[in-house]
């Protein structure tokens, strides 16, 4: 499993949205996200932990998609648990 991350960009916002994306959303919007923005179209890619997201790429300044470190939490993480049975 890869772990892919959907980083927005808002106006106004000093810190960028970090989304935890699902391997098939991550392949499916590294093709869209260029039409998506030029668009302003609205997409709801699903996350690494099996939640959706509605974006609005029309409010959205820059995004793109990077490898999310694997000790970085971001929206869509999947639960860790502790290493200790949790």
């Amino acid at each position: 499993m890869s772990n892919h991350a959907l980083i927005l960009h808002l106006t106004g916002r000093p810190e960028p949205l970090v989304f935890a994306l699902s391997d098939k959303s991550a392949k499916s919007l590294m093709t869209r996200l260029p039409v998506l923005m030029g668009s302003a179209g609205v997409d709801s890619p699903e996350l690494a932990d099996g939640s959706t997201v509605a974006i609005n790429f029309g409010l959205v300044a820059t995004a793109h998609i990077e490898e999310l470190p694997l000790n970085q939490q971001a929206y869509g993480s999947p639960k860790r648990g502790t290493g200790f049975g949790g």
